[in-house]
């Protein structure tokens, strides 16, 4: 009976702190601009909390710019973004950047990777390429390529449709 005991507290502490961990994604389960689901890219997602104390969850960096372009008169208070490998939100401002390589990148061809630490970061990148960034250079990024994603993510959902029955 102890046992089982020892063991319920262990497995409800564990779901715990799983819980905590993914509480965003709970939160906001899939992308509003996109529909992706944010658990399946939980390397690349994004939450933004604003000064205002709403919040947003985006799949990748680049439905985060949209946001944060849509919401020009809230200011960000935090913004978080899944660790590469960990998958855990790490501080955005904090984390290593990866920029393009030839793993392409979500919601557009010039991949925009966070990373918790530096020793990630130049692994993933001695294995896929791309250059080593701060969060000012992966934003600007996002924003510079956003009329080609965009472009590009128009004429895929025309393709699908057009290929529907």
């Amino acid at each position: 009976m102890k046992k089982f005991i020892l063991g319920s507290i262990f497995v409800l502490a564990l779901a715990s702190i799983v819980f905590a961990v993914d509480s965003d994604i709970v939160k906001h389960s899939s992308c509003t601009y996109c529909g992706m689901d944010r658990a399946k890219y939980a390397h690349s997602r994004v939450l933004i909390e604003y000064d205002d104390g709403t919040s947003f969850g985006a799949c990748s960096l680049h439905c985060a710019a949209v946001n944060l372009a849509n919401n020009i008169d809230k200011a960000p208070s935090t913004i978080g973004v899944g660790d590469y490998y960990g998958q855990k939100l790490i501080d955005a401002e904090k984390a290593f950047w990866v920029l393009g390589g030839k793993k392409q990148g979500v919601m557009t061809m010039n991949a925009k990777w966070a990373f918790e630490n530096k020793r990630s970061a130049e692994k993933f990148i001695k294995e896929n390429g791309g250059a080593l960034a701060i969060f000012d250079d992966a934003i600007k990024a996002a924003y510079e390529d956003m009329y080609k994603d965009t472009k590009q993510i128009r004429e895929k959902r025309k393709l699908k449709r057009s290929l529907k029955p």
